[in-house]
């Protein structure tokens, strides 16, 4: 007869994150979670859910070196819960950042501590930017205590970090991409990169699949030719279109040097997000609608589609309305011009 599986002890919980990392915690009723760290069922695992469960693990110094109750301690059990898990691995680093500042100054604090005049300060002493992420980083942290019971009211409610008004990274206009693609011609890595960079492609049968990091949306849609001759010319990797020398997938924040140092070459200011921004620009400016835009670039909620559609409507509509700018006399003269250079184009 073989050996039945022994029930798990009491008030022990496990989950999985969506890397697929298990997760051991103890929590009573309602109360904090405690991880548990090592593999399930050593010695040093037991160890560790015993002390959680008589309280000792609560009046220990964390693992990472603040004591328990404390800002830092309250930042360690945030970094090990699934909430913290689920974003992205851009925002976590960004938040990491962050969290390390705070910790250096405030780590040993008791979290109980801090009010919404304490986060006020904070964002005083940071540039508007840097203000804003700090803030957004306190918020994701807050709102997860609050609801896991470690506090009882958040400290972030009602506060603000006044952001500065920009337009983010420039758009490129036609003039950087032709000179780009006439330094990088097909054939180069640099211009598979660019060209995956406008069309943003996960190919099957044609068609191409993405699922955008920030929205977590699915965009779907065939394969341009110009794209298609691109990848055509290659060189492309063997698992993806962007790789390394050596053939093998280039990680994100080395496929963005590379591709700045490119950008440096061909003499172009710009940066893949700006290339994002040309590409929607263009699709706009030829006609696109919101809900196309929404589709194609993964975007929801259409206030980043009606920014486009609403520039390219304007410099449709002052193209169209500059001639009435004009007297008569003016009018007719300029209607004369643009007849005599169509008949000039034609005869060529």
């Amino acid at each position: 007869m073989s050996d039945m599986p022994r029930p798990r002890p009491p008030h022990l919980h496990r989950e999985v994150t969506r890397h697929g990392h298990v997760v051991w915690f103890v929590r009573i009723n309602k109360g904090r979670r405690i991880r548990i760290r090592g593999e399930y069922g050593t010695p040093e695992f037991m160890a560790a859910y015993h002390a959680a469960i008589s309280g000792k693990a609560l009046s220990q110094i964390g693992d990472n070196g603040f004591p328990a109750k404390s800002f830092g301690w309250l930042i360690e059990q945030y970094r090990q819960s699934t909430t913290w898990a689920a974003l992205s691995n851009t925002t976590r680093r960004q938040r990491e950042g962050i969290f390390r500042d705070i910790t250096r100054t405030a780590g040993r604090e008791p979290y109980s501590r801090i009010d919404s005049t304490a986060v006020e300060r904070g964002i005083s002493r940071r540039k508007p930017n840097a203000a804003q992420h700090f803030l957004d980083a306190l918020r994701g942290l807050f709102k997860w205590a609050f609801k896991h019971q470690y506090i009882d009211s958040d400290p972030t409610i009602g506060v603000t970090a006044v952001r500065p008004p920009s337009n983010g990274y420039a758009a490129w206009p036609q003039e950087w991409c032709d000179r780009f693609e006439a330094h990088w011609p097909r054939g180069t890595r640099q211009r598979v990169a660019y060209d995956v960079f406008i069309y943003r492609p996960h190919v099957k049968n044609g068609i191409a699949t993405i699922r955008t990091e920030k929205s977590g949306g699915k965009v779907i849609l065939p394969i341009l030719p110009p794209l298609q001759a691109t990848l055509d010319a290659g060189p492309v990797g063997e698992l993806t279109f962007i790789a390394g020398e050596n053939g093998k997938p280039i990680k994100k924040q080395s496929c963005a040097n590379m591709f700045r140092e490119a950008c440096r070459a061909a003499g172009v200011p710009g940066s893949p997000h700006g290339l994002r921004k040309a590409a929607a620009t263009r699709a706009a400016d030829n006609g696109a609608t919101e809900a196309e835009l929404e589709a194609l670039f993964g975007w929801r909620g259409g206030h980043m589609a009606s920014l486009y559609t609403r520039t390219a409507n304007r410099s449709k509509l002052a193209r169209g309305a500059a001639n009435k700018l004009l007297s008569e006399r003016d009018a007719n003269i300029y209607s004369r011009t643009l007849s005599s250079v169509r008949d000039l184009n034609e005869k060529k």
